[in-house]
């Protein structure tokens, strides 16, 4: 058995507590957001002094076993992560293997560098990921069901939101409600700032008043957390996205499963991530990172997942 140290990702939105106590230590004087147990040449743990991704290099049967490394040669096919949130995630989501393929291959092909802020694809694998619940933890996961959403938008009362429901098919079958979901999320994407910004701010008052009115249901729950984005990143995208997303409150051992292409964003607690190698990001909003919508859209999959935990 040997020891394996991990690397420490220092994210504007992590925790100077939850990492830190979890590994017996004091507050941190900086946000500790990740800890990454594994290979991928981004970041990879040392063990012995070492990096991990070249001690498997040198022997790859040995270290992976015969059967991974004739299927994945000298590639660790998981990344390990411990993540804290004090601050919520972007909206993201992850390419599937083709997509990543062919995106990593398209920006090597630009001469786009690997530590480019503007870099989508930094390796060639795709990021199925699953989270398990350290502490009490939020997250957005997976387009909410359509007649949820309906619900929501009728609880609201907000006139501005009518001209967009008024663009939805009423059929309920699966095909039709991921193709709403798809016109409803690429035109709020890609409507002028000004108007974005107009719409979301008569959301913002008529989640006032819903959470006003009955604060302990549901839809007053998503509306909180609503309007603290848009506190935070006063109109943006991701303000917009966040109204269509499953609010999902894991208790500690409870999981979500995000598939490529399921848009989301963890908002706050410690959890265990595990994960494909990769660390390919599509991001849509609720961040200062660099955000390229376009490509997001290409990735996304619009299926309602009525059930992430």
């Amino acid at each position: 058995m040997q020891l394996l140290h991990s690397a420490t990702r220092n994210y504007s939105w992590g925790s100077r507590s939850l990492i830190p106590h979890l590994q017996g230590q004091p507050d941190a004087d900086k946000p500790v957001a990740e800890l990454w147990f594994g290979a991928h040449p981004g970041d990879p743990s040392t063990v012995d002094g070492r990096l991990l991704n070249e001690v498997i290099a040198e022997d790859p049967a040995g270290q992976l076993g015969s059967r991974v490394s004739a299927e994945y040669g000298e590639r660790l096919p998981f990344l390990l992560k411990v993540l804290a949130a004090e601050e919520p995630l972007s909206l993201q989501a992850h390419p599937s293997k083709a997509q990543a393929e062919e995106g990593f291959a398209r920006e090597n092909a630009a001469g786009i560098e690997l530590t480019a802020s503007n870099r989508n694809y930094k390796d060639d694998n795709h990021k199925p990921e699953l989270i398990v619940a350290l502490t009490d933890f939020y997250a957005m996961a997976g387009f909410r069901p359509l007649a949820r959403t309906r619900e929501l938008f009728a609880a609201l009362e907000c006139p501005e939101l009518d001209h967009y429901v008024a663009m939805l098919d009423d059929d309920p079958s699966a095909t039709t409600e991921s193709a709403n979901l798809r016109v409803l999320f690429t035109t709020w994407i890609t409507i002028p700032s000004a108007k974005r910004k107009e719409l979301i701010s008569a959301i913002v008052a008529a989640g006032e008043r819903l959470i006003a009115a009955d604060p302990a249901d549901w839809k007053s729950r998503v509306m909180s957390t609503v309007l603290d984005l848009n506190q935070r990143y006063p109109g943006d995208i991701g303000v917009l996205g966040a109204l269509l997303l499953n609010h999902i409150e894991l208790s500690p051992g409870e999981a979500v499963y995000l598939d490529a292409g399921q848009l989301h964003a963890y908002v706050s607690g410690l959890g265990v991530e595990i994960m494909a190698n990769s660390d390919n990001v599509l991001r849509g909003g609720l961040t200062p990172k660099f955000v390229d919508v376009p490509e997001l859209v290409k990735v996304l999959t619009y299926a309602a997942a009525d059930e992430p935990r």
